[in-house]
């Protein structure tokens, strides 16, 4: 006679519950555009909301602690001229963020640590290289200023931000419309899911497709895949019933998958957040109101469903912190920002301990703000994992670092030619070039200046602020 026994694992008991009334940001619009992002990114410092905006798109940035309700004249991320799909945050300064939009366009921006006094509506760089609307981002993990995007024109540009140049192109392997794409842990080989309901795992150096699996959820509905940290891929789909389905696959063996769960019958796209220190992962459902996680391990079923957070509210988008936001005196081991139709609410997933110590089981080190390797050394074919950090005495996030643009290499490299190819600056008049110069060098000095007075009105707020306080 067997006898069954509970399978062994500390994560078995975590438990997720959503923030106090006054830790949420009310007021904010969050956008309606039908597009399948989690219109949320979340880092140490910001939180970062696509929002409603009249005459092209628009963010919101808010620092992690402007909690409560939001100024109806708070200042915008503005640049875009039609909405913005997606937005991530760079895995290597903290400050810097870039937006994909409708607009054909990819937008590199510097949010500075005060509050600004008026909208931001200058980017430091614009990447121009899709012929149709831009709606995916992913910042490389472990080589500077990498980023990849990918657009309606079935085409994956990765670019080097510092310089602004095209480092490869990835436009004859997606037949039809790209509906996700993730790096490994190392950012050597990508993930792709596609319209055609092929699972694709591409070397972006080599230009090649490494294996595929077609109908790795065999409904019709948009499939997303990412990387586990034991370089297998756990994909969420739909069945041809129209029932939500997830799925474990081995690479080096598509044939058959690792593991296969039927869900439920909801028709809402499941993006997975995946948390490589802890292997859990978890499902949001665009227009559910739960979030379920499973951990992923070595032993059959392989993916262990350990619990449920519901609540009243169906989620309109999330964002997930990286683990060095996370609270570990706490036992904190995911946030998640859940966007409502005017607010966005913190879901803090604790694991239960009783003691006040830091738990090493639980907080391994994990990749910190550094990266491992430069963009030239990753693409002449090296690979490096990512610079590890250790958060026992909590992490404290740098000082606000610039983004430095070469400027010399955006003139040179223009985009790829077609109707958007403007006239290079060689062509025009040597005078025409001189003067275009002088201007340049000026805006950039009135800039600065505007800048530096932004901050000093700032500081002499705050100094009142403190006057009248002490003086009440």
């Amino acid at each position: 006679m067997s006898r069954r026994v509970v399978r062994q694992s500390k994560f078995r008991h975590v438990f997720g519950q959503a923030a106090k009334a006054d830790q949420a940001y009310e007021d904010i619009r969050v956008s309606k555009v039908t597009w399948d992002s989690s219109f949320c990114a979340v880092n140490p410092k910001f939180l970062a909301i696509i929002v409603e905006a009249g005459g092209g798109g628009a963010f919101i940035v808010l620092p992690l602690a402007k909690t409560g309700r939001v100024d109806k004249n708070y200042p915008l991320v503005t640049g875009h001229t039609a909405p913005v799909l997606d937005i991530d945050w760079c895995p290597h300064n903290d400050n810097v963020i870039a937006s994909a939009s409708d607009d054909t366009t990819i937008m590199v921006w510097q949010i500075p640590d005060y509050t600004p006094m008026r909208n931001i509506t200058e980017p430091i760089i614009t990447l121009e290289g899709h012929s149709k609307r831009v709606g995916i981002l992913s910042w490389h993990p472990t080589a500077r200023n990498v980023l990849l995007s990918a657009g309606g024109d079935n085409v994956i540009i990765i670019w080097n931000v510092g310089t602004g140049e095209v480092l490869l192109s990835l436009d004859d392997m997606h037949p039809d419309v790209i509906h996700s794409v993730c790096w490994n842990n190392n950012g050597s080989l990508l993930a792709t899911t596609c319209k055609d309901k092929t699972l694709r795992v591409v070397d972006p150096r080599k230009g090649q497709v490494v294996a595929e699996r077609f109908a790795a959820h065999e409904g019709m509905r948009p499939m997303r895949a990412v990387f586990t940290r034991q370089g297998h891929i756990f994909t969420t789909g739909f069945t041809r019933m129209s029932q939500r389905e997830l799925g474990l696959w081995d690479p080096n063996n598509f044939e058959e998958p690792v593991a296969l769960q039927e869900m439920d019958t909801s028709n809402g796209v499941l993006l997975p957040f995946y948390d490589p220190d802890s292997s859990i992962i978890y499902l949001c459902g665009k227009g559910d109101s739960s979030i379920r996680y499973f951990e992923i391990t070595d032993e059959a079923p392989f993916v262990h469903y350990l619990n449920t957070f519901s609540s009243k509210e169906p989620q309109r988008g999330m964002g997930f912190m990286p683990k060095r936001g996370l609270d570990v005196s706490k036992c904190e081991i995911a946030r998640l920002y859940k966007l409502h139709e005017r607010k966005c609410e913190p879901i803090i997933m604790t694991v239960p301990r009783k003691s006040d110590l830091f738990q090493d089981d639980l907080y391994p080190d994990t990749p910190g703000p550094e990266p491992a390797l430069e963009a030239d050394e990753w693409l002449s074919g090296q690979d490096a994992e990512p610079v590890l950090i250790s958060l026992r005495d909590g992490y404290v996030p740098p000082k606000h670092r610039e983004l430095r643009v070469t400027k010399r290499n955006i003139l040179d490299a223009r985009p790829p030619s077609g109707t958007r190819r403007s006239q290079s600056a060689s062509d025009a008049p040597l005078s025409q070039q001189h003067t275009l110069e002088a201007l340049l060098g000026e805006i950039k000095a009135l800039r600065e200046q505007v800048q530096a007075q932004e901050q000093r009105i700032t500081a002499l707020e705050n100094m009142l602020c403190e006057l009248v306080d002490g003086t009440d």
